[in-house]
């Protein structure tokens, strides 16, 4: 009998061939396990909407009648364009509309729109048996294909959250093929980081739940959530070899919700909650990442946990304005918990068509992160926030346009003398009208760095900002070295439609820095000899194969500037990574 080759080369191809037979398996078995149709997957939560539309699959031919049902669904929807999507908020809305006998069903159907929000429509079916009441749902019918509603009934709607995945993910020469230079002394680091040469590793998790809304008197309604994550992962990957595996409470929160509306349509709603949830600030640019992952919670790169370790919220909504309050603790890893807390007020409105605004104020009333100068160590506790963001998108969805966008924010501290800022300006243009539908952008973003010649602190604080590399992920290999401060990004972007479920997304990236003064960045790059961090392409594309599954990629190459070679002590290697993920929700 010949022994196995151990060779970098012959191991290289043992483990792709190994990811391959992993996913065959994950997907053999979640098809063959939910063939009845009981799921639909879900990559669009927590995007921004585009556009809203309702449509009765069965119209009557009383015109005045398929009106009244949908303004009567418009209503309960109350929800927008540029407002946030949320799957379970649409759900709980139209378990309202289905009160009405009129309305035997409804469906949701979410697709990507052409700057990359979501395109919403609403399918609702007209009944035939008007002034009967029915109860639905997995608990009562005992049909799978009720799923993932377990019960609908008298205005109490209860649904079930079934979603799993599984990622492959490669680096080649990771950290610019120098680990030791720019991971010493991270906190993250365990056995062997990836590094020179070709490192891989497979992780996953299930996220397992159940959420509902139930009226408690008149328009007032209580709902809640709660749910768990498995997570684990194997391999060599960004920080670690060690295998490991986790299990914990994701969300858990309790809320009460009511409103009024008039007969000529406007609608006032007033929601207040607090537990363990998600909380998106505006589209990220200081509040995404909520959670941590990675370390002894696993799935570093799957990123399934969003939730707080607690947010309390309060807000006032009237049509599409919104002034919402909020106190929240992120859920931070154990091993780097800053402690830190932050409160705010943030205000959205939409005063013309296709216009959109919003302003927000934060603050840190407590942390135990530091700032970094050449002579002490100033606390992120006292920092206010005050910022400001538009967009402005007059075409409806799938039309050719321009659109804009901007955000902008300045940094203080009640404690010390700072004064950071950062912000961001995109100009794009839908070409609906051309072959593939083709979406161009241009992003420019600065962050500012310390400059050591004044008396105040000025590098940019980015809090929870982050999300993906469409959101405030600067570069897919860039940003885990340079992050989200004494930075300036450039980035140029593509959205291509090849087929209706096939979406492309190339970028380009040219990184500098602000300052040559990067303490509080990473340490082997805390100052630099020049201001070229470098330059990034990537690709990502993404297959909706069902309603059931959704498959996303990626190709990325880093190639570093003068400001990395510099530093370190050998000479630095262009950074490729590649990733495959199979997510399958109900």
């Amino acid at each position: 009998m010949s022994e196995i080759s151990t060779s970098p080369d012959h191991l290289k191809t043992f483990s792709i061939l190994r990811t391959i037979l992993i996913f065959i398996t994950i997907v053999f078995v979640y098809t063959t396990a939910f063939t009845q149709g009981i799921g639909t997957i879900d990559p669009y939560d927590n995007r921004r909407i585009e556009e809203v539309q309702i449509i009765i699959s069965n119209p009557s031919k009383d015109s005045i009648l398929n009106n009244r049902i949908q303004e009567k669904v418009r209503q309960d929807l109350n929800v927008f364009p540029d407002n946030k999507f949320s799957r379970n908020q649409v759900e709980f809305s139209l378990s309202l509309s289905r009160r009405d006998s009129r309305i035997a069903s409804t469906m949701i159907e979410p697709q990507f729109g052409a700057t990359g929000g979501v395109i919403l429509t609403i399918y609702v079916v007209i009944g035939t048996d008007v002034g009967e009441l029915s109860e639905k749902g997995f608990l009562k019918t005992k049909e799978i294909t009720d799923l993932p509603r377990l019960y609908d009934s008298r205005g109490t709607f209860i649904r079930l959250k079934l979603e799993a995945l599984a990622i492959h993910y490669s680096n080649t020469d990771a950290w610019y093929g120098d680990p030791d230079a720019l991971l010493d002394g991270n906190p993250l680091v365990s056995g062997r980081p990836s590094g020179k040469g070709y490192k891989d590793w497979v992780e996953g998790f299930t996220h397992l739940g159940v959420y509902g809304i139930t009226p408690l008197y008149k328009n007032l309604h209580l709902y809640g959530g709660f749910s768990t994550i498995i997570s684990g992962s194997t391999g060599n990957e960004l920080f670690t070899n060690e295998s490991r595996a986790y299990i914990g409470v994701e969300d858990a929160y309790i809320g009460l919700i009511t409103g009024k509306t008039w007969s000529n349509g406007d609608r006032l709603v007033i929601n207040a909650s607090a537990g363990r949830q998600r909380f998106t600030l505006g589209e990220g640019f200081l509040i995404v990442n909520t959670s941590a992952n990675g370390s002894k919670r696993a799935s570093l790169q799957s990123n399934p946990r969003w939730a707080t370790d607690m947010l309390a919220r309060g807000s006032i909504k009237y049509n599409n304005n919104l002034l919402e309050f909020f106190y929240l603790d992120p859920d931070e890893l154990p091993v780097v918990d800053s402690k830190t807390r932050i409160m705010g007020v943030n205000a959205e409105v939409k005063p013309f068509t296709g216009v959109s605004l919003g302003g927000s104020f934060l603050y840190v009333p407590k942390s135990e992160y530091g700032y970094f100068t050449p002579t002490e160590v100033l606390s992120r506790e006292g920092l206010q926030v005050i910022d400001a963001r538009f967009r402005w998108q007059p075409q409806p969805s799938g039309h050719s346009g321009m659109f804009l966008a901007g955000e902008g924010g300045i940094q203080t501290n009640t404690d010390f003398p700072m004064h950071a800022y950062g912000f961001f300006g995109e100009i794009g243009w839908n070409f609906s009208k051309l072959p593939w539908k083709p979406t161009f952008s241009y992003r420019h973003a600065h962050f500012s760095g310390d400059d050591i010649n004044t008396d105040r602190f000025e590098r940019w604080d980015p809090l929870l900002s982050g999300g993906t590399g469409e959101q405030w992920v600067q570069g897919i290999n860039h940003f885990k070295v340079v992050q989200i401060s004494n930075v300036i990004a450039h980035r140029f972007q593509l959205r291509l439609r090849p087929k209706p479920k096939l979406e492309l997304v190339p970028q380009f990236w040219l990184f500098r820095a602000d300052s040559k003064t990067n303490l509080g960045g990473n340490p082997a790059l805390s100052f630099l000899e020049s201001k070229d961090y470098g330059f990034e392409g990537n690709l990502t594309f993404k297959v909706f194969m069902s309603r059931k599954i959704f498959i996303q990629g990626h190709v990325a190459a880093t190639f570093p500037g003068d400001a990395v070679e510099r530093n370190l002590e050998q000479k630095a290697s262009n950074w490729w990574s590649t990733m495959l993920f199979i997510r399958y929700a109900l």
